[in-house]
């Protein structure tokens, strides 16, 4: 038996398993590939919200990444929940010694609105973990936060992407979800753009969608995957998490990683 493409997350654990790194793994076992993790922070966290945070020392989070890499190694790397300056710092280093693309999702708050990656570790994202990033994919809230760039309509997703290739990632995924209509996303190189679209299915249980979206890119990414084709794939995956979406605990469910297993299921 031939082994299965590997996949490296590096993000913080959700306690409700709805996004982080339990997202991350879900996701990669319903895509065909191996998930590994480097766990950067504990979240008390259920679907009202982010109770807690604590990230772990910089050391156990290098140590966790150079066990995995330099022995069973990786076709691809995921970041997510970084919390401080000094962990972005550390990972972006460790990421440009690693021979495999890098999908960066630029986590700066949770669902809920809860803050969880501080202020000043947004120069160190710009300056550091952006440039080693294949395909950045920040949301609307996350471009702005980034670079000041509001989008208010689809046209704004061109000079969003513009601003945040400056900081130097191969590709820009700017994901228009928060916008009316149906769900849009721009994905670009400066050169060369998809708009990828598909229709907006009315469930609030959306919660881990962002996560869901960049472990399904570096998924497909591993499994040899162009990144205009991973990204398409892997937009197909979470809509039909989303619409697959469940209620859980008295707030925002999580989106459905198993939807494509499910008979029936309305992401089916």
């Amino acid at each position: 038996m031939s082994a299965l493409p590997r996949v490296l997350t590096v993000a913080g654990s959700d306690s409700g398993g709805g996004a982080g790194i339990q997202a991350d793994l879900k996701t990669m076992l319903a895509l065909g590939v191996h998930g590994m993790s480097v766990i950067t922070a504990v979240t008390a966290q259920n679907s009202l919200g982010v109770q807690g945070a604590w990230e772990l020392p910089v050391e156990a989070v290098r140590e966790q990444y150079r066990s995995v890499v330099g022995d069973i190694g990786v076709q691809a790397v995921k970041t997510g929940m970084l919390a401080s300056a000094e962990l972005v710092e550390t990972v972006a280093e460790l990421i440009a010694g690693t021979d495999a693309p890098a999908v960066v999702d630029p986590v700066g708050v949770s669902k809920h609105g809860d803050a969880l990656l501080a202020v000043s570790a947004l120069d160190s994202v710009r300056t550091k973990l952006l440039p080693v990033a294949t395909v950045a994919t920040p949301n609307l809230d996350e471009v702005a936060q980034l670079t000041g760039v509001r989008v208010e309509s689809e046209p704004d997703l061109r000079r969003a992407a513009a601003a945040v290739l400056e900081y130097g990632p191969r590709w820009a995924l700017i994901k228009g979800g928060h916008l009316p209509g149906e769900a849009v996303d721009l994905l670009t190189d400066g050169s060369e753009e998809h708009w990828l679209r598909a229709p907006r299915h009315d469930n609030r249980h959306t919660h881990g969608t962002g996560c869901t979206l960049a472990s399904a890119i570096a998924s497909e990414l591993a499994k040899g995957r162009s990144v205009p084709e991973a990204v398409t794939a892997a937009k197909q995956y979470v809509t039909g998490a989303i619409a697959a979406g469940f209620p859980l605990g008295g707030g925002i469910g999580p989106v459905d990683h198993g939807w494509m297993f499910r008979p029936g299921s309305p992401g089916a």
